[in-house]
């Protein structure tokens, strides 16, 4: 035995001739097939020819950076534009109520300084008119000590020829100067307020015209036109009903009425509501009679 029998053949084995004979019939159908093809195509033909359309489309010229920076400067600015509005209309309203505030503050203030004002000018007419009437007093004093005097001391009778009386001669009222004397006593203790007419309390002349009243007489509601009803009489000659008045007659600030024995009662101010006093401890200016 050979010594390479045991080695495989390296040589392609040999293809049958059936497989060759089928290769070459698919070989030859496929080039008359492509033979055919061709000998189709290079026939001429006439087809009706096809009408060709070209359309146009519209050019953009867009340019899509610079819309957009529009738009993005443009939102900014609305933005800016608003800030600043808000800004401004934050400012407004601040102003608007500081003004409202220092309106309210100057008001105030005005208030107060027209108030201090008016409170400084009543205390100088106070004071002006309590030093008038201490110079009244001290020339009423003055003149008339004699007769204040003799009320006090109940005198009936000057014994003069003339008729006059002295102011003690009638110290009991009777007939409508009793009611307006009973009356006006009958006050007394009750408090002074001004303006007041009855019945828990009075001022001056409120306190006259009631008494008055009692007696059927009306008489006017202040002391200036009350210093002026009936007839003036001298302060040495009353008689109880009289009224008395301090102040000029017509511009009088004071009344009360003379009952007898050197005494009136009238209405004298806040602090001692109506009293009963001697004409030496107030001597009036003068006084009227209407009885």
């Amino acid at each position: 035995m050979s010594h390479t029998a045991h080695i495989p053949s390296h040589r392609k084995p040999r293809r049958s001739a059936s497989k060759l004979a089928v290769r070459a019939g698919v070989a030859g159908g496929v080039l008359s097939t492509l033979a055919m093809a061709g000998t189709a195509s290079a026939t001429p033909s006439s087809p009706e020819p096809v009408a060709e359309t070209t359309l146009e489309m519209p050019v953009l010229d867009l340019n899509l950076g610079a819309e957009v920076s529009s738009a993005v400067n443009t939102a900014a600015e609305n933005t800016r534009v608003a800030a600043v509005e808000a800004a401004v209309t934050g400012e407004l309203n601040a102003q608007e109520e500081s003004a409202r505030t220092g309106a309210a503050a100057e008001a105030k203030q005005a208030k107060e300084d027209a108030t201090k004002a008016a409170e400084q000018k009543a205390k100088q007419e106070a004071d002006r008119k309590a030093e008038a009437e201490r110079a009244t007093r001290g020339a009423g004093r003055t003149s008339l000590t004699n007769a204040s005097a003799s009320d006090d001391s109940g005198f009936t009778s000057n014994g003069s020829g003339s008729g006059s009386t002295s102011t003690g001669s009638s110290s009991k009222a009777t007939g409508s100067a009793a009611a307006i004397v009973n009356f006006a006593r009958a006050q007394i203790g009750k408090a002074y307020v001004m303006g007041a007419t009855g019945s828990s309390a009075y001022d001056c002349s409120g306190l006259v015209q009631a008494a008055y009243r009692q007696a059927g007489i009306s008489l006017d509601r202040t002391s200036q036109d009350q210093s002026l009803a009936g007839s003036s009489v001298s302060l040495s000659n009353l008689q109880p009903g009289d009224i008395l008045y301090w102040g000029p007659k017509g511009s009088a600030y004071h009344v009360a009425i003379y009952v007898g024995g050197g005494k009136f009662v009238g209405a004298q101010n806040p602090s001692t509501g109506i009293v009963e006093r001697n004409l030496s401890y107030d001597m009036p200016t003068g006084a009227v009679r209407v009885l």
